[in-house]
């Protein structure tokens, strides 16, 4: 080994946060908690229980995860400006949202994790040549459509900017802790592109969706027909936000 390959390996590891919203997961979550911690063990997974009325919270308990309890539900947005508040008390310097319900892939989280190496914020993207989801008709007009006006304001392709599988290093969480709305795609879109307009970094990473190990989808084809408007009404008005300003001892190490 080399002096500076030595150096390096001394060098402490980066605090992780897994972020993981749930509601009502009890089927899946006791699961995922358990996979993500054997996947990656120098990780500390946190589980937002998001006013669950099933035993969620204990499952995730018991599966070796801290747990973050809501009175009351307040969606993914509010779920995970929760858990960034967390990272930031804490001092964490990396967090990652994984879902509850498995589709996200464990052994992906680290690929997305080191997109950080390179930007403030790391995209699991599912429609970057890898995988097989598909999605069909307004939904995935929208995503195109989204996909592309952010790819510009981002001046880097993003091909899956909804997705929910994304880190965030220090700089990041201090961001999203000033401007996180728990609004319908804020947590996504909103989010994102404020960040973005106030001078964070993006890239992606191709990453493959699984599929769900409980509960139902929170999507239906009546739903899916009401998404390119309501789409381009979030892209719309996160467009108008003020850009936010995060004091350097935010994100200082």
């Amino acid at each position: 080994m080399s002096r500076n390959e030595a150096i390096v390996d001394q060098q402490p590891r980066p605090r992780l946060l897994v972020i993981m919203p749930a509601w009502n997961e009890s089927e899946s979550v006791g699961a995922t908690v358990r996979e993500v911690l054997s996947t990656v063990p120098h990780c500390e997974v946190l589980v937002v229980d998001d006013g669950s009325s099933d035993n969620t919270a204990d499952i995730a308990q018991a599966a070796g995860a801290s747990v973050l309890r809501l009175p009351y539900n307040l969606g993914v947005g509010g779920a995970m400006r929760a858990g960034f508040k967390f990272a930031r008390r804490w001092n964490f310097d990396q967090a990652v949202q994984v879902d509850a319900d498995g589709q996200h892939d464990p052994k992906d989280l680290i690929a997305v994790v080191r997109g950080l190496d390179v930007a403030d914020i790391s995209i699991g993207a599912r429609f970057a040549d890898r995988g097989d989801y598909i999605v069909r008709g307004p939904r995935k007009w929208a995503m195109t459509f989204l996909g592309r006006s952010i790819s510009l304001l981002a001046k880097t392709r993003l091909t899956d900017v909804t997705s929910g599988f994304r880190a965030a290093n220090r700089r990041a969480i201090a961001q999203y802790c000033e401007h996180y709305p728990a609004e319908y795609l804020g947590d996504t879109i909103d989010s994102l592109v404020v960040a973005i307009r106030s001078g964070l970094t993006v890239t992606q990473v191709p990453v493959e969706m699984r599929a769900r190990q409980g509960g139902q989808p929170s999507h239906n084809p009546l739903k899916a027909a009401l998404y390119l408007g309501r789409s381009g009404f979030a892209l719309l008005i996160a467009l108008t936000r003020k850009r936010t300003v995060v004091p350097v001892e935010e994100f200082s190490v």
